[in-house]
Formats: structure tokens, C-alpha cells, sequence
């Protein structure tokens, strides 16, 4: 089981990396947060001060339509910020 999943690259996540050195990621929903900061450590090399986490819910959308009523569905995931130590980190795009 992969407890990373993706980073999640998105203008504000890059602006917190920037000011807050802080990152974020999808991590698996059984991750607790000492998993996170440890693989974190030994993926990227760095050290992690703290972990935040938060579980986001499915969401269900119905739209009328002129075919009938159309359902649409968000998958549920867990997403962990991680702050690093001062003068340390992460550069995602190195290996593209």
C-alpha cells in the first residue's frame, strides 16, 4: 500500500510552499500522521516539523437536464500538509 498518492500542485499550495514552506499531498485514508511525516523524510530527503491532515467526503450532484436527470459523483480522499524545517525543500518538478 502506497501511502503517498500525488502531491497536489494548485496556485494556493504553491503560494504556501513559497511563503509557509508547506506542502501538500493525497495520502492513502488508513495514513496516520506519523506515516506521513516518515515516508515524507524518506522520499524527498528533508525534515518534517509537522503534519496536518484532513478526510474530504464524497459529494453527490444532480443536474436537470433536457435528457433527464444526470447523477454525478466526487470520490472521497484524505489530503496531509506538511511543513518543513526551516531552509529545507521540495522540488516537485525535477524529475519531469
Amino acid at each position: 500500500m502506497s501511502i503517498l498518492i500525488k502531491p497536489i500542485i494548485t496556485e494556493k499550495m504553491t503560494n504556501d510552499s513559497e511563503l509557509f514552506n508547506r506542502y501538500g499531498f493525497v495520502v492513502s485514508k488508513k495514513a496516520n500522521k506519523v506515516e506521513i511525516k516518515k515516508v515524507v523524510e524518506s522520499t524527498y530527503g528533508v525534515s518534517v516539523e509537522s503534519v496536518k491532515t484532513m478526510n474530504y467526503p464524497v459529494k453527490r450532484k444532480t443536474k436537470f437536464t433536457k435528457s433527464g436527470v444526470v447523477s454525478a459523483m466526487t470520490g472521497s480522499y484524505k489530503k496531509a500538509i506538511v511543513q518543513l524545517a526551516e531552509g529545507e525543500n521540495i522540488d516537485f518538478y525535477n524529475n519531469i
